[in-house]
């Protein structure tokens, strides 16, 4: 007999059979996160100092929208990488 977890996977497969990447694609898609963790962290301490600043200074209007920037910025830098790391796992290589 086979247990839940079994069953759930072979009708998870069905639904959506699991893609066989490349060397070079797993690859490409570790230096697409590696690049990308690179660009929030370097965005997330030039606005954390930023915002910093303006906490001391006691303008917390530019805080929020600091704050908001800060957010807006790593959800599209999110999205791009969702989306060039789809590229990798589309192509045929």
């Amino acid at each position: 007999m086979k247990s839940a977890y079994e069953l759930a996977m072979e009708r998870l497969s069905k639904g959506s059979p699991t893609v066989k990447l490349t060397d070079a694609q797993k690859k490409r898609l570790a230096d697409l996160d590696s690049r990308y963790a690179a660009r929030i962290a370097e965005r997330e301490l030039g606005l954390k100092d930023e915002m910093a600043a303006a906490a001391g200074a006691g303008e917390n209007e530019k805080f929020e929208q600091l704050e908001k920037q800060l957010v807006h910025e790593r959800k599209k830098l999110q999205a791009e990488l969702e989306a060039k790391k789809e590229e990798v796992r589309q192509a045929k290589s």
